[in-house]
């Protein structure tokens, strides 16, 4: 049977005509009802409608009854029949169900009318009249609610409601009416509960909190959020409060459709109204609160609800945690957590997640293992999400293997299928370099049906970019401009890979692009592009970006000003043409506009020292012209760079033999800073590095009248009047020093001791020794090695093995210099034993013996006539990867000639002729004078010739003992051959040159004889006249 229509109309509106509806007024009248009730006393109601009918208040009444029955209870006393909760087992809980079945609860005709009426869902064609016909006047209005309540179809409970409506005991009441709404709400059939609603109060039933609720929950449950909020509203123009269920329904609904603005209204309407909520009210609007991002509202909200008393579920600390911590707000989120764990409640995934998060940011590593053994201990299992903030962990910590390994338990746990975990791991491969294994990991990704986004593809440009594949990382720039327009990352890192490898045009043309795109440049893309235009000279892009980024008022970089200041002076010619051609109505301060960049950048702090380091910088690098360029810009306008710049300027001039430049500019400077400030310091070394060691000197004397002696300046002029011979000089400097007491280092102290070892002043570099000794000044290696050269220069070999022994105690690393030091003292002392252990020792010591080292033990072996031991540590040397050099071979020759085997030591003179070793004079003199000393004179002109023959020149040495031995056994013909091919190439020497005289008197040729007499005449030398021809014949 069809339900029977409402009375009246049928409503065509939805929410509509229901708000409508339900915003009649209520009737002022203070009529009551007086009616008398056995089971109800007298009462008044207020529940009244526009409609003339008026229908029992049924839930006040039943509230006033329980209401009395307490009442009632409390006069009977401690013997008061009060209902008890009564424990039962599992037999008689279900007993208790059979009755309830069998209608011991509600009476068996109850529970037959329940089923009568549910059976008709298989006959849609019955009849409910005639199927409830033997149920008619044995049903109370209750029980007939029951009935209704109990039905689970909304058919049948529509056509039992109209079969309800036509009996007796039937009375319009709001109770039955909600039963209604609530089933129909239930199955979504919200066109008939609007009817329905509509129904009720046409027949005069005044809606309640509940009722009205009830509409609103079905609203809520389907989703027609609008007719929710519309009825809503005209609930709340009639008074009535909700309950807090139904506000918790709305507020769910809500935030399912993600509607969080909407359930943050109508919190702050439930609010409005005096609802009081509950946890699960709480819990959903912190949740809307945190996913609109309004962190201090849910604050507020979070204190609100633990003034109550309410424990917050894990859920909503999870949420107050990330959104605290994606806030900047750590310590809050710390806090957070402690309370929770202080609660006993156990971290999600998603809480551990977002604490890592924090802990990653803040770099606090320590905090995160700790977090990772609680888990451990709580036995929470980690996700992927957890698991790639791991990998991120253990990458910033270096800990590579461990990063890999976590990949691969994740990967077998199958747990792999969130990109940022590749990307993660991608990362840390990239931090280390190895650019073909995230690379791997990347491709991996797309094999497994990972499919790629934005995140993905921006790590994938940066490893095409790190490898400097130019086509790979096009392709990838292009497959990301397919997921939207490119982020500033992107296009920084493809800019600057076309900047490192020269593809200016390229980069032209991405430059272009994101100009035409009018792409927002962020801080380092506009650096990048900036330094693009500055490398490329395009003054007017620069100009114009530079002017861009001042009119939306950000702040510009240092190093983006220094960019364009270097562009200027490195394109000065432009800026110059520039100047000319502009308007005359420009002031002069802004004649160029390098001028007014330098003024921006000087208006901010630390501007004056970055355009003094940018000197320096061009100055070193060579490019002295731009560095004078803006030196020139800043005294025009009048500002001074640090004395630093200026001092490395005129220093690189020295450097490039610039010393007109340097002066000019010493000059101009000079004037800004006090005398001994670095400008003096540089104009000396600038000075010393032409060759102008006496004008350094006499600036630096200048300079040491005010008493500022620079220990830098002092080492750097020493050294060039040393190696000029200025000894002299050198003294005056070390007494000023001396007698000033200019505080020394140990590095000055070895130059003053190395140039008195250079000029042979001895006592001298020892005297300087000691008084480093006396002012505790620290020893170095090479002041050892110093005096350990002074003491041997001076045949205190005592001493140098003392200062050898003391490098030792004093823990230094004695290197491979001292130790040679040390081999060629002994060879020359003939101390070949001392020298083989010093040899020894130092291979011991893990030094590796270089040429030099083995030279010198060769040559020690030599003196002592030792030619098997030579030979042998000759062999070695060959053996260790040393080729012999011509050091080498003089020592073996040596060494075979003292041991008077001269067959060996002219094979030793043709293996270095057949070894492309250039010989010296010295190589064949060793074995001439072993020969003469024999009187094989023969030998020895043997040797000799060999030596013309191998264009080796004879030295004076080799010439006089020669000489020699032709006048004592008066080979008159060789001598004067040997005067005359040799007088060409050798000094004048009064030894040869009084020989050639007597041989060429002795034979007859007075003319030659003359000719020398004058040569000697003219060269100042000696005249030797007591020379005799043949005394040995």
């Amino acid at each position: 049977m069809a339900a029977a229509p409402p009375h009246g109309h049928t409503p065509v509106g939805a929410a509509a005509a229901t708000s409508a509806a339900v915003s009649i007024a209520c009737s002022s009248s203070a009529a009551s009802c007086n009616e008398d009730d056995d089971d109800y006393g007298g009462a008044s109601s207020s529940w009244s409608l526009s409609s003339p009918r008026r229908g029992q208040p049924y839930r006040r009444l039943l509230r006033d009854e329980a209401q009395r029955l307490r009442r009632a209870r409390r006069g009977q006393g401690p013997g008061a029949d009060t209902p008890r909760w009564v424990r039962r087992t599992t037999d008689q809980m279900a007993r208790y169900v059979e009755d309830d079945r069998a209608g011991h609860v509600y009476g068996r005709h109850v529970v037959a009318a329940v089923r009568t009426v549910r059976a008709t869902a298989s006959r849609p064609s019955a009849d409910m009249r005639q199927a409830m016909a033997s149920f008619v006047t044995r049903l109370t209005f209750r029980e007939m609610c029951v009935v209704l309540r109990e039905q689970r179809g909304w058919r049948q409970a529509r056509d039992f409601f109209a079969w309800m409506k036509l009996q007796l005991c039937y009375e319009p009441s709001v109770v039955a009416y909600t039963i209604l709404l609530r089933l129909y709400g239930r199955v979504g059939k919200i066109k008939l509960a609007e009817e329905t609603f509509l129904e009720m109060l046409q027949v005069g039933c005044e809606p309640d909190a509940v009722a009205c609720g009830t509409l609103l929950c079905a609203y809520a449950r389907w989703g027609r959020h609008k007719d929710m909020m519309l009825f809503y509203s005209a609930v709340r123009r009639r008074e009535l409060v909700p309950p807090v269920s139904v506000y918790n329904y709305m507020i769910s609904s809500l935030q399912k459709q993600k509607l969080h603005g909407k359930v943050i209204h109508v919190w702050k309407q439930m609010l409005e109204a005096g609802a009081q909520p509950n946890q699960f009210t709480y819990t959903v609007v912190i949740s809307s609160f945190v996913k609109e991002d309004l962190l201090e509202e849910a604050m507020d909200v979070f204190g609100e609800m633990r003034r109550c008393r309410f424990v917050p579920e894990e859920a909503t600390y999870s949420l107050l945690i990330s959104v605290s911590s994606r806030h900047g707000k750590g310590e809050q989120a710390l806090r957070l957590f402690e309370e929770m764990k202080a609660q006993g409640i156990a971290p999600s995934n998603y809480t551990c997640a977002s604490l890592l998060a924090l802990y990653y940011k803040n770099e606090d590593y320590s905090k995160a293992l700790l977090l990772f053994s609680e888990m451990e201990n709580s036995k929470i299992i980690p996700d992927e999400v957890i698991y790639g903030i791991l990998i991120r962990i253990y990458g910033k910590l270096g800990l590579y293997e461990e990063a890999e390994q976590t990949f691969e338990e994740i990967e077998k746990a199958g747990l792999l299928s969130d990109e940022q975990t590749y990307v993660a791991m991608a990362q840390v491969h990239l931090n280390i370099g190895d650019h073909d294994r995230a690379l791997e990991v990347l491709e991996s990704m797309t094999t497994r049906n990972v499919k790629p986004s934005h995140f993905s593809y921006s790590a994938l440009l940066r490893c095409y970019v790190a490898k400097e594949d130019i086509a790979a990382a096009e392709a990838t720039f292009r497959a990301l401009s397919q997921h939207g327009l490119p982020d500033a990352f992107c296009c920084n890192d493809l800019l600057r890979l076309y900047m490192r490898l020269g593809h200016l045009e390229k980069a032209r043309a991405l430059v272009l692009k994101m100009r035409q795109d009018d792409f927002q440049l962020d801080e380092d893309l506009s650096m990048t592009v900036m330094e693009f235009y500055c490398k490329s000279s395009m003054i007017k892009d620069a100009d114009k970006l530079f002017k861009d980024i001042q009119r939306n008022r950000k702040t510009v970089k240092i190093p983006t000003m220094l960019l364009l200041i270097e562009m200027y002076a490195r394109n000065r010619s432009c800026v110059i043409l520039k100047e000319h051609s502009s308007s005359k109505a420009l002031d002069e301060t802004d004649s160029s506009a390098a001028s007014v960049v330098l003024k921006s950048l000087l208006d901010m702090p630390g501007g004056l020292s970055s355009v003094s380091l940018l000197i320096s910088k061009l100055a070193r690098e060579g490019s002295t012209d731009e560095a004078k360029f803006i030196y020139d810009q800043l005294t025009e306008l009048g500002i001074k760079p640090d004395d630093s710049a200026i001092a490395t300027l005129i220093v690189q001039y020295g450097q490039a033999k610039q010393l007109e430049q340097a002066q000019e500019l010493f000059k101009s400077a000079s004037a800004f800073f006090p005398e001994g400030a670095n400008v003096y310091n540089a104009m000396v070394d600038a000075f010393c590095k032409c060759g102008k060691t006496e004008d350094a000197y006499h600036l630096f004397m200048e300079m040491a009248k005010g008493g500022n002696r620079d220990v830098v300046t002092v080492s750097i002029l020493v050294t060039h009047l040393t190696k000029h011979g200025k000894f002299q000089e050198v003294e005056n400097i070390i007494h000023g020093c001396f007698q000033d007491e200019v505080q020394l280092d140990t590095v000055l102290h070895n130059t003053f001791i190395k140039s008195m070892l250079e000029s042979g002043k001895l006592h001298s570099a020892i005297s300087i020794y000691d008084r480093m000794i006396s002012s505790g000044i620290s020893q170095s290696m090479q002041t050892f090695n110093l005096m350990i050269s002074v003491y041997g220069k001076g045949g205190k070999l005592d001493k140098a093995v003392e200062m050898f022994a003391a490098a030792q105690e004093l823990g230094l690393p004695i290197d491979e210099k001292m130790y040679t030091n040390m081999l060629s003292l002994y060879g020359k002392a003939g101390r070949h034993q001392e020298a083989s252990l010093m040899f020894k020792r130092m291979k011991e010591d893990g030094i590796r013996p270089g040429k030099i080292s083995f030279n010198s033990m060769i040559n020690a072996y030599a003196t002592s006539g030792l030619y098997n031991e030579a030979k042998s540590i000759f062999q070695e040397m060959q053996d260790c990867g040393h080729a012999p050099d011509s050091f080498s071979y003089l020592a073996l020759i040596r060494a075979y000639t003292e041991a008077k085997l001269y067959t060996e030591a002219e094979e030793a003179i043709q293996m270095m002729l057949n070894s492309n070793t250039t010989p010296s004079c010295p190589h064949f003199s060793h074995l001439i004078f072993a020969f003469l000393k024999e009187g094989q004179i023969g030998e020895a002109q043997r040797i000799y010739n060999q030596m013309k023959e191998a264009s080796v020149a004879p030295d004076l040495a080799c010439c006089r003992t020669m000489m020699r031995v032709y006048m004592e056994h008066g080979l008159m013909d060789e001598g004067i051959s040997l005067y005359e091919t040799t007088r060409g190439s050798l000094k004048p020497d009064s030894f040869i040159l009084s020989a050639a005289f007597h041989l060429y008197e002795h034979a007859g040729r007075e003319s030659e004889a003359q000719d020398v007499l004058d040569a000697i005449s003219v060269s100042g030398t000696s005249f030797l006249r007591n020379m005799k021809i043949g005394s040995k014949l």
